[in-house]
């Protein structure tokens, strides 16, 4: 075990680092809570990806006394690629970092570095928005200075945002580890905190943008009423339609109403079935306010399981948008 050494260097050091990652994270956030929170024309079809990176990073655990040397570590610097498959929610890639640290010592000033190859998952809760969290963890093998190849793994927390259709910059914060690597003759477990900014590509056609919902539709006693893409708010026109529904429902005393919710292809199974849950949700509560039962209604969602338009997988069919009302 390495004796301890006096951290106060360290802690100041580490307040710096702290405070350049703010700053950084202050301008990027602001970028994107100004940017528009709907959902672009972006491509959300499966397929692969490649994009750069760079930031901050910091060894929290190496000011200690190696070798009769005091060794404080400074903020350093990084850069990587990436190479990925995104599959609309889940990714996959390998990410390729290099991380190098100027280090103070009673010897004066040398360097740490590492370079790695990672494998890692990670997952985009809301693909179809502009803006979305996500999470994730790595594996792989890094090589730190004067050590063998080590043992490697991160976990990563970010946030990105998609930009002209199929260009995604990310923000992330990487915690990074490796086996116990040596410096100086004397073995430590390498730890590095990493803010990062990454801006990829992904290739393939995006979707086009979607046009406005079609009009409402009345059959017998089964009405239909359509929706924006990833919008689950009443049109003006939708409002009409089920004012009517409910006015038949009432002449007509039926006392049963089926809602039932549908969404397009585009996007995964069950982000598609919480939204289009949440679809029929907003026409039962719109049914409700025009004199209806809350128990009279029944609300089902069926995702993009039930197409009125068969599409392939990724397509964005408004007519595939819709609620069914069905009076009973």
């Amino acid at each position: 075990m390495l004796p301890s050494a006096n951290f106060e260097p360290v802690v100041k050091t580490f307040r710096e680092g702290i405070q350049m990652k703010t700053k950084v994270g202050a301008v990027v956030a602001a970028a994107l809570i100004a940017a528009p929170l709907a959902a672009n024309a972006q491509n959300l079809s499966p397929g692969f990806y490649v994009g750069v990176e760079g930031g901050l990073n910091f060894v929290h655990n190496l000011n200690t006394n190696i070798a009769g040397q005091t060794n404080s570590p400074r903020v350093g610097w990084m850069i990587g690629g990436v190479v990925g498959y995104d599959f609309v929610g889940p990714r996959v890639e390998l990410e390729i970092p290099y991380r190098r640290n100027s280090v103070n010592s009673n010897y004066g000033q040398t360097k740490v570095e590492s370079i790695a190859a990672m494998v890692n998952v990670l997952y985009d809760f809301f693909p179809q928005s502009m803006i979305s969290p996500h999470l994730g963890a790595g594996v792989g093998i890094a090589r730190v200075t004067q050590s063998s190849t080590e043992f490697a793994y991160q976990g990563i927390a970010g946030l990105s945002a998609v930009f002209a259709d199929s260009f995604r910059v990310s923000l992330d914060y990487k915690f990074f580890g490796t086996t116990n690597p040596s410096f100086a003759g004397a073995s430590y477990r390498y730890l590095n905190h990493s803010a990062m900014l990454t801006l990829a590509y992904k290739f393939g056609a995006p979707a086009a943008a979607a046009p406005p919902p079609p009009e409402p539709q009345r059959q017998g006693n089964a009405y239909m009423v359509f929706f924006d893409f990833d919008r689950s708010n009443i049109t003006a026109t939708a409002a009409e339609t089920i004012r009517k529904a409910a006015a038949d429902a009432k002449a007509g005393q039926k006392t049963r109403i089926g809602v039932t919710g549908h969404a397009d292809r585009a996007g995964s199974d069950a982000y598609n079935m919480a939204l289009s849950l949440r679809r029929a949700n907003a026409v039962k509560d719109q049914l409700v306010r025009e004199g209806i039962p809350a128990a009279n209604i029944t609300v089902v969602g069926r995702g993009e399981s039930q197409p009125l338009v068969q599409t392939t997988d990724g397509v964005r069919e408004p007519q595939n948008r819709r609620v069914e009302i069905v009076l009973q």
